[in-house]
């Protein structure tokens, strides 16, 4: 059964395409379930006797394989693109390897073009064009009967017009024949409500040689030091925390809801393989991980889709279009900041599910561009952004013991450790950035932080 949204957005389209239009821009927030709003609007199209085949193109052979899966099972067909299908679903990559017979067949017949995450795909006519947003011009839009332009996130870091997108005149402001927002999906319960947790401190030391530097916030540290928003992420200490805070909150949602996973979004194949090391080694837990030098990510990615494990380390593989309802946890500690792929991590947590918790939760430290995206999620749904500043006054809430009985191979609960190993505390300098970014054990200790903003973790104080 659709959605109301889905019904509504395939209606839209079929009046457009009715009256004499070609293309059709559907903005949707990630998570809201584009991909079945397009084979319905495709099912419609072939009933009406309007095309007869549709392709896909999207970013990633993740997302490509669920179109794929998704289209096969609506149009109750094969899509593989061989004989007897319907179709077949691509990555933008593989454009420039199909060959002439590939369109010159394509051209004998009507053909409905999907383009999946087509912010990917960049056009303008000052030689700012990226090489699949040139493609889809010159190779796609003239053949295609009808096309749909689909996006969670229709903007560019670059500032360079999306291809297939229309702008007004001359402000440039994006325009879309169907628009559904994240507020709207949450209020219909569409997408689970997100919480943003932000961690601060107000007492960071820096060692230089034998000069001591304070600062009052990640922030100041960032913006008054050599220190990069990388060394944050990779500081043992830092990540510890983080993590700890992300463990805490799975294994509570796990207790009504023991399927749900969690998912770290690392800076690079190095870290992440430490974070997976820290989580099962320090945190009692299972993780598994993937990263672009797997051999078979998508094995990977399906494996966790379907097994309890409670934790997957990513690096560049679980971002858009990946679809694991389960995933209600996420810490970020990417080196990338940008709004776009913020928001794109953010709606890997989204999706809702059967379970019986539909908490979304995401993790990460208070830098100056994620403070700034969070608060912009706030806008759109209220109540949704949680700051965590260190304050003097201990909450119980953090010094307890968690109400789960998780146990390592040790029998030990794998949070009861020496609170001294928590503290964000001096690390010698070490490869790939990793930075002597301190906080003094005395003046930072677990449980020493509050809610600034929101009740998001306890009640109100």
């Amino acid at each position: 059964m659709l959605r109301q949204w889905q019904s509504d957005c395939v209606e839209a389209a079929l009046d457009k395409y009715r009256s004499g239009g070609r293309n059709f821009f559907c903005q949707a927030t990630p998570g809201a379930g584009k991909t079945v709003m397009a084979a319905e609007l495709t099912k419609c199209l072939i009933q009406e006797d309007k095309i007869d085949l549709v392709l896909c193109f999207s970013p990633s052979s993740t997302v490509a394989l669920g179109i794929k899966e998704t289209f096969s099972r609506y149009l109750d067909c094969s899509f593989d693109g061989g004989m007897g299908a319907m179709g077949a679903s691509y990555t933008y990559q593989s454009i420039r390897f199909l060959d002439d017979a590939f369109w010159n067949t394509i051209r004998k017949y009507r053909v409905l073009v999907v383009f999946d995450e087509i912010h990917h795909c960049s056009f303008d006519e000052e030689g700012r064009s990226n090489v699949w947003g040139e493609q889809i011009l010159t190779k796609i839009q003239g053949l295609a009967r009808y096309t749909l332009a689909l996006s969670g996130t229709p903007w560019r870091s670059d500032s360079v017009p999306i291809a297939m997108a229309e702008y007004t005149d001359p402000d440039g402001k994006f325009l879309c024949d169907y628009q559904y927002g994240l507020k709207r999906a949450v209020q219909e319960k569409v997408c689970r409500a997100p919480k943003i947790v932000l961690v601060d401190s107000e007492h960071l030391s820096l060692t230089e040689g034998t000069e001591i530097k304070k600062f009052a916030s990640i922030l100041e540290l960032i913006k008054q030091s050599n220190i990069s928003y990388r060394s944050v992420i990779q500081n043992e200490a830092a990540m510890n925390y983080l993590l700890e805070l992300g463990c805490r909150k799975l294994a509570e949602i796990r207790l009504c809801s023991p399927q749900a996973g969690g998912l770290i979004v690392a800076a690079s194949v190095q870290h992440a393989k430490h974070i997976q090391s820290l989580l099962i080694q320090h945190f009692g837990q299972s993780a598994c991980i993937v990263t672009y030098q797997h051999e078979n990510p998508l094995e990977e990615i399906e494996a966790f889709r379907h097994s309890n494990t409670q934790w997957i380390v990513s690096v560049g593989m679980i971002s858009e279009g990946t679809d694991v309802p389960r995933l209600q946890v996420c810490c970020h500690m990417s080196a990338v900041k940008t709004e776009l792929y913020f928001r794109q991590v953010l709606g890997r947590i989204l999706r809702v599910n059967t379970a019986p918790n539909q908490e979304a939760w995401l993790f990460t430290f208070a830098e100056e561009s994620l403070i700034g995206f969070a608060e912009r999620i706030e806008q759109d749904i209220p109540d949704t952004c949680t700051y965590l500043k260190q304050n003097t006054k201990e909450l119980n809430h953090f010094t307890a013991e968690p109400k789960d009985n998780l146990s390592t191979t040790t029998g030990k609960n794998p949070f009861q450790t020496d609170r001294s190993q928590l503290n964000w505390r001096d690390l010698e300098v070490q490869p790939e950035g990793l930075s002597s970014l301190a906080l003094s054990q005395e003046e930072l200790k677990l449980g020493q932080f509050k809610q600034r903003v929101i009740s998001a973790f306890f009640d109100r104080l």
